[in-house]
């Protein structure tokens, strides 16, 4: 029998970027908050030795572990699907701060045309421009209701970037707390070809910070190293932004706050109408604990809200057959692709140093900044390069045609080991029909409850993105100037392996309809009003960029809807 823990107002289901900034808001304002995480603790002494690649970027040091719980995935319905047994195509953290350890940093907002896709498409296109099956719809809230949140999140990280206004994206009420990161020679050369072809390029807004900064909190913070250490590794100096540096702190110094870790919930309690709790297992011992709640908020990864809600009977579970249901529903990933390659005979670059987010975008054929009246898809990609720092493990780009092995792979891989840039496109991905998670009826995890679903693959609208963004990064590249040059352009069918991207999206989406969403816009669940489920898990499409700051700004966005929910004495907040 589970061991019942003393009634507490609010419960939160992992420490992330998520949990942390609930946390952090709550506790300010007097509310005590137990957080619960299923991996172990961190500080930021855990790093002080962290340069280690083979441990951390190809033995995956800070992730899941995979052998205790994993997903399983197919590319449709008529597939069997099979656990994902090692790491490819994503990467799930876990620990004390989640993915927010081993992020690189770039922060970027969505468009104020992501918030209202439906509305904006048909306004410009008309209704024939939507495929059959594609699922967009608004988000049920606006790209400047959602500023003052953005505001928050990148005041509180300290993200670094331009103070010219971008035309090509949302305006700003301020701007970036610190100057944009350093300018390499290749980011310089991008930047100047872009130019040169009328493009808008701009420094990458970055959460590995430019200069020495404190926050309105007053967390006290180091200037990037350019270690090139970001992805996949925590940082040594607390110069990346992450929740344990940031947000965590503020929470445990205001006294109403104490996390557990080794903590993994497994159900969360409900009368129908309201959570009552949650259930959750010691995953050292085993032991099983009931942590009742007066409010429960799911801050996990988005497999895991998902998965959470499914396993509890919590919401109506998404039915692709029919098109009813919430639950599961808009999965979406990233489409990478349409890359081009550039070698350089008669210029070095130090590639080897770096940092997460340093780099240099444009936005010119992102979201709808540019017209899809003969276009065969909507929405669109960041074109970018970035120079998060190569590792000497994993970094050995050589032309195509050279052979894979003997001399010549030697010759050239030593020839080019500093002479090669690449210029990349990251693209929205739509949410279609028959995209969607559920769990799975064969394969359980180590507690036997069964695995979270993904059913997905890319479609003809993410093939002819990339196709039309593999032209735009060759024409960059092309006024780069390089010796030769390489662009991929064709996009075949989604698979878990190799590694893509771990902007994972939906399943548990916003919007203004009950019958087409799961929460609300301040991630309140209609079904139950004392349940709010945060995260990428509520987006309903995947846009051109990393989901970070969206994710920030509307976990900032939640922690107020909870304190107004409170202060009222329960209900709906919209």
């Amino acid at each position: 029998m589970a061991k019942k823990m003393d009634k507490v107002p609010v419960v939160i289901v992992g420490l992330g970027w998520v949990g942390g900034i609930i946390a952090s808001e709550l506790t300010k304002n007097g509310t005590k908050v137990v957080a619960l995480e299923r991996g172990k603790g961190r500080s930021t002494k855990d790093y002080y030795m962290v340069h280690d690649e083979l441990r951390y970027a190809l033995r995956y040091d800070l992730m899941q572990d995979l052998s205790k719980e994993t997903i399983t995935f197919r590319n449709n319905e008529k597939m069997s699907a099979v656990p994902m047994r090692e790491y490819g195509s994503f990467l799930l953290g876990e620990g004390v701060g989640g993915a927010g350890i081993h992020w690189n940093g770039q922060s970027l907002r969505f468009l104020p045309y992501d918030f209202e896709i439906y509305s904006k498409t048909v306004e410009r296109y008309g209704k024939k421009k939507i495929p059959d099956g594609m699922l967009i719809q608004d988000w049920g809230i606006t790209y400047d209701e959602l500023e003052p949140y953005f505001d928050k999140y990148e005041k509180m990280a300290g993200i670094s970037g331009e103070a010219e206004q971008n035309p090509m994206v949302g305006k700003r009420s301020n701007p970036f707390p610190t100057p944009p990161m350093k300018m390499s020679p290749a980011l310089n050369m991008f930047k100047e070809a872009a130019k040169k072809l009328g493009y808008h390029p701009y420094a990458m807004p970055s959460a590995n910070l430019s200069e020495n900064y404190t926050n309105p909190d007053g967390i006290a913070r180091a200037a990037c190293q350019y270690c090139a250490y970001c992805e996949r590794f925590g940082c040594e100096y607390g110069a990346k932004a992450d929740p344990v540096v940031t947000v965590i702190p503020v929470a445990e110094k205001t006294g109403n706050f104490e996390y557990r870790t080794y903590a993994n919930v497994t159900k969360i309690l409900h009368d129908g109408k309201k959570a009552t709790g949650v259930v959750y297992r010691d995953a050292m011992t085993m032991e099983e604990y009931e942590q009742p709640a007066d409010i429960v908020v799911l801050a996990s990864y988005v497999f895991n809200n998902v998965r959470l809600l499914l396993t509890s009977k919590l919401g109506k579970p998404y039915d692709p057959k029919t098109g009813t249901g919430v639950i599961g529903k808009n999965y979406a990933y990233q489409v990478n692709g349409g890359a081009t390659t550039g070698f350089f005979d008669d210029k070095q670059f130090n590639t080897y140093a770096g940092a997460g987010s340093l780099g240099v975008e444009f936005d010119d054929f992102n979201g709808d900044n540019f017209d899809h009246s003969d276009l065969d898809f909507i929405h669109g990609a960041g074109i970018r390069i970035s120079q998060t720092g190569n590792r000497p493990i994993a970094s050995n780009q050589i032309p195509h045609d050279v052979p894979s092995w003997g001399k010549e792979f030697k010759q050239a891989s030593i020839k080019y080991a500093n002479r090669v840039l690449s210029v990349g496109a990251q693209g929205a991905n739509m949410p279609w029909r028959h995209h969607y998670l559920d769990l799975d009826p064969t394969y359980k995890d180590v507690y036997g409850l069964p695995l979270l679903r993904i059913t997905y693959d890319f479609e003809d609208q993410d093939r002819n993105l990339v196709k039309f963004m593999a032209e735009k990064t060759a024409q960059v590249m092309k006024e780069m100037k390089p010796t030769k040059q390489e662009t991929s352009g064709e996009l075949v069918s989604y698979n878990i392996v190799p590694y893509q991207s771990t902007h994972n999206t939906g399943g548990v989406i916003m919007g203004s309809d009950p019958g087409t969403s799961a929460v609300n816009n301040y991630l309140q669940m209609w079904d139950v009003d004392n349940l709010f489920v945060v995260g990428a898990s509520a987006f309903p499409h995947n846009s051109g960029y990393n989901p970070t700051a969206t994710v920030g700004a509307l976990a900032y966005r939640a922690a107020e809807g909870i304190a107004k929910y409170m202060k009222q004495g329960g209900g709906s907040l919209v």
